[in-house]
Order: C-alpha cells, then sequence, then structure tokens
C-alpha cells in the first residue's frame, strides 16, 4: 500500500518536499496542527462549491459529496488531536500556495472545470507526500493520523483526476499538468516566510 501510494503522488509532483519544511514542520507541531485543521475545512468547502458550480455532472457531486464529508471527519481529527495536545485553535492567515495555484485557473468553460480538477488533483498529491514524510517523524499519536490521512489524500488526488480523464482530452490534460506542477513546484520548494502545511522550507 505504501509503494502504491507514493508512486500516485510521484507521478504528478516534479520536486520532492525540501528536508528543510519537514524540520520546520517537527519544531513547530503547534502551527502545523492549526493549519492543518484549517486546510480540511477548506478542502470540504471546495467540495462543496464545486457540487454548487457543476450540478448537472451528478457522478462529481455524489463524489464530492463523500469527499467533503470525509475532509471534515479529518478536521474533526485533528481538532481532538489538538484537544489533547492543549493546542489552542489561534486565527491564522492561509499561505500563498492555493491561492497562487487557483490563479492558473482559467476564467471560461469548459477550461475552467478542467484546470480545477487539476488544481485540486495537486494539492491533494502534495497533502499526502507531506502526510506520509511527517508520520516519519513525529510523535505516535500524529504519526497515526497521519500515516491514515496520507492513503485518504492518495485517493482523493486519483479521485479529481479520474473526472478530468473522463471529460477532457488526454493531451490537453497533460499540457495543463506540465504549466500548473511547475508552478507547484516552486510554490512548495522555494523559501516562505510562514510555516504553513503547503509552503516552502523558512526563508
Amino acid at each position: 500500500m505504501k509503494r502504491d501510494v507514493a508512486a500516485a503522488e510521484q507521478s504528478i509532483l516534479l520536486s520532492a518536499t525540501p528536508r528543510a519544511w519537514v524540520d520546520a514542520a517537527c519544531a513547530d507541531l503547534p502551527t502545523l496542527l492549526v493549519d492543518h485543521a484549517n486546510c480540511e475545512k477548506k478542502a470540504a468547502s471546495t467540495a462543496l462549491a464545486l457540487i454548487f458550480a457543476y450540478p448537472e455532472d451528478r457522478a462529481l457531486s455524489v463524489s464530492l459529496s463523500r469527499l467533503a464529508r470525509e475532509e471534515l471527519k479529518h478536521f474533526e481529527q485533528v481538532e481532538r488531536l489538538m484537544r489533547r495536545r492543549d493546542v489552542p485553535y489561534l486565527r491564522m492567515k492561509p499561505g500563498r500556495y492555493a491561492n497562487e495555484l487557483r490563479k492558473l485557473v482559467r476564467t471560461h468553460e469548459p477550461k475552467r472545470k478542467l484546470d480545477l480538477m487539476i488544481v485540486h488533483a495537486f494539492i491533494e498529491a502534495r497533502s499526502c507526500e507531506r502526510f506520509r514524510l511527517l508520520a516519519k517523524r513525529l510523535p505516535e499519536d500524529v504519526a497515526d493520523l497521519y500515516t491514515q490521512l496520507e492513503r485518504s489524500e492518495a485517493r482523493h488526488f486519483e479521485l479529481y483526476l479520474d473526472f478530468a480523464q473522463r471529460e477532457f482530452d488526454a493531451d490537453e490534460i497533460a499540457a495543463r499538468v506540465a504549466i500548473i506542477a511547475q508552478r507547484e513546484s516552486e510554490l512548495a520548494t522555494a523559501p516562505d516566510h510562514e510555516l504553513r502545511f503547503h509552503s516552502g522550507p523558512p526563508a
């Protein structure tokens, strides 16, 4: 299972997460957990937004309804972990990662739909990779949860790509993946001033 998950993420990510980011995340677990909780809520809200954006795509709506419920369950799991560890919930500005990726999404349909599927596939793939890396380094209670979530993110990544492949030509998908992959790689590896779950390494 581990090899399959790793192969899934490596099939789309151009660059591995820098060790410096993993070191920084392990050294500041409270910040990591707070931003992780925010990411789970955002993932759920993204799935719901896509359901409303494409109501005619009934298969997509049903799949994303299930995904949204799963992401909210993950939020609850992180919230319980924060309570056990006495990590306070603080308001935190989102990092640059997802916002910058969404700037690549074209505004006209059906190209917008394709780009949204690809962007969210990248976000899930990067999450999958980072859960795997962190699970090797964090305390047992956090590592156990992150090992579970790694498998979920791999499924989510594949779900978004599968829906792109159902509707769009393979060459068109490959062309957009190449463009978005380059920017995603830059965002995940370039120095960052704030630690976030999807940030780059410390500046």
